[in-house]
């Protein structure tokens, strides 16, 4: 038994629970035309009901397999789904695809920018690029700042 059917099951359980006890308060509490209208008013919406329960089984996609807060939907035309709306569950993913690509891009665009400043301070400098490699000149960097 699969967990539609058991919470079915517990509903018309539940269902028939209040009936019951909804009957005993207006057989013991109630006037003929209260008893009348509250007559009408179940069989309406057991008529209700019914017709959805077969609008529901006739073709309607059904909530099934319920389980750690997702929903899988089934029904009889599950398959005939048009492409377009397969494809537009796609689009989701194409998006942020585009969107790692571009962060992507950005990013290696920026390192880029940033070395071309370094190397341009460095061409523009007085120093000549062959100090830069020196141990000596980094140390006397290092001690001469404050």
């Amino acid at each position: 038994m699969n967990k539609v059917t058991t919470s079915a099951a517990l509903e018309a359980r539940f269902a028939a629970r209040i009936t019951q006890a909804l009957d005993r308060q207006v057989a013991a509490h109630s006037a003929p035309d209260v008893e009348e209208r509250l007559r009408f008013a179940r069989d309406q919406a057991l008529a209700r009901a019914r017709a959805a329960r077969q609008s529901s089984a006739a073709g309607a996609p059904v909530v099934v397999g319920l389980r750690d807060g997702t929903a899988g939907l089934s029904g009889p035309h599950q398959e005939h789904t048009p492409w377009w709306l397969r494809l537009s569950a796609l689009l989701p993913l194409i998006v942020l695809l585009a969107g790692l690509l571009w962060i992507d891009h950005r990013y290696a665009q920026a390192q880029i920018e940033a070395a071309a400043e370094v190397d341009a301070a460095i061409l523009s400098d007085s120093l000549p690029p062959d100090a830069y490699r020196d141990p000596g000149f980094v140390e006397f960097l290092r001690s001469s700042r404050p």
